[in-house]
């Protein structure tokens, strides 16, 4: 009996109750969950790669259900296929997501048909939650507690107030 495999992947910069909502879901949906943790170069990370790993370990490791966090640097269908993977992951929260996530769906079909994309509508409550508006309203000493969990709405705070003095 072969297990199906799915992949959910990210910057997760900060990981947010969107994508645990998602984690929580796809898990169900697959034998096994890899989340695969990435470094967009379009984005200024605010946190590493090693702290996003770490941050996304301990905020997975109650979900039910076999779930791996793994770094990649590659092409998500190279990615995909090296983890055995037949199923992609992707969490839409409204409409611009969905036009952009159906284009990469359909390149990622061309560069490799074996792997199946498949959409998970994000919880309505947690529709507006992206990670770069977290990020930003956090730098403006706004409060995010409603968008991550309360040990992830720590750090982000914390790392808000190194930022700052770095730049004095």
């Amino acid at each position: 009996m072969t297990s199906r495999i799915g992949v959910y992947p990210g910057t997760f910069d900060p990981i947010t109750l969107g994508h645990m909502d998602i984690i929580r879901r796809g898990a169900k949906l697959v034998d096994k969950l890899v989340i695969g943790v990435t470094t967009n170069p379009s984005k200024s990370p605010m946190f590493t790669l090693d702290e996003r790993m770490a941050m996304v370990r301990r905020e997975v490791e109650d979900i039910a259900g076999a779930i791996e966090v793994v770094a990649f640097d590659s092409l998500l269908m190279d990615f995909a296929e090296r983890e055995g993977a037949k199923v992609i992951v992707r969490g839409l929260r409204a409409v611009a997501d969905f036009e952009y996530e159906y284009q990469m769906a359909g390149m990622n079909q061309q560069i490799n048909p074996r792997v199946e994309t498949v959409f998970l509508m994000a919880d309505v409550a947690l529709q507006p939650i992206a990670s770069r508006l977290v990020k930003e309203i956090a730098l403006f000493g706004g409060p995010i507690a409603r968008f991550v969990t309360p040990q992830v709405c720590e750090e982000v705070v914390a790392r808000v107030k190194t930022m700052g003095q770095k730049g004095s």
